[in-house]
């Protein structure tokens, strides 16, 4: 039985994964750090203070992780006030789930810009519980918020359904011992492994049917 599903919100709600890369790209670049070939990779699941102290301690940015997340999140906030990128369907793909089965969903968006999105799309109500892993003691590839989103919505982890696109956001559902469905950016593939941890691949947002879900059940 499956009794909620999660969804993750950059990448498979909002295309928010490229913005993100080319903001958080042009700061390091603008501040004296070096962008490196594996860095968006790297960045993809981590919570605002990992990927501050990621940009301030390992890419060279000469600002505090304080003032890097601070900046970083400002700019964001002024992207997302000119247009939020919703993928194609999907608020269609969440109002369809919305009516078999309880939601929430477990982004490491800061929890402003998370309200920011829901907002745009109209998909606040759609949620029963929402977390940003700003409020979780790990980011992503931990399980950390995946578990608090389930216990939010006082469900049993194991019977949740996780809608996931990057590789660290894979292997946190799959840690929280969630069965899987993976959406992966066309622009950033999963890892082999992180593929392997998925219950189901889907090409895209409105592959993303009951029948799937049911299946996993």
């Amino acid at each position: 039985m499956v009794d909620a599903v999660l969804f993750d919100l950059d990448g498979v709600i909002v295309d928010s994964e490229p913005v993100w890369e080319e903001v958080r790209r042009a700061y390091v670049a603008a501040h004296g750090g070096t962008w490196q070939s594996d860095t968006q990779r790297r960045l993809m699941g981590m919570s605002t203070g990992e990927w501050a102290a990621y940009l301030s301690d390992e890419l060279g940015v000469d600002r505090s992780p304080e003032l890097v997340a601070t900046e970083v999140i400002a700019e964001m906030t002024r992207r997302y006030a000119e247009r939020v990128p919703l993928i194609d369907d999907a608020d269609a793909v969440v109002r369809r789930m919305a009516a078999r089965w309880r939601l929430g969903l477990a982004s490491s968006s800061p929890t402003r810009l998370i309200a920011a999105a829901l907002a745009a799309t109209g998909l606040a109500d759609a949620f029963g519980a929402t977390l940003s892993t700003e409020e979780t003691a790990r980011g992503k590839p931990a399980p950390d918020v995946w578990l608090a989103v389930a216990a939010r919505l006082g469900v049993d982890p194991t019977r949740c359904v996780a809608v996931e696109d990057s590789s660290n956001g894979v292997r946190s559902a799959a840690a929280a011992g969630m069965r899987v469905v993976a959406i992966p950016h066309g622009s950033y593939p999963l890892d082999p492994d992180a593929a392997a941890l998925a219950a189901v691949l889907l090409p895209s947002v409105d592959a993303l049917t009951p029948e799937v879900v049911e299946r996993l059940g």
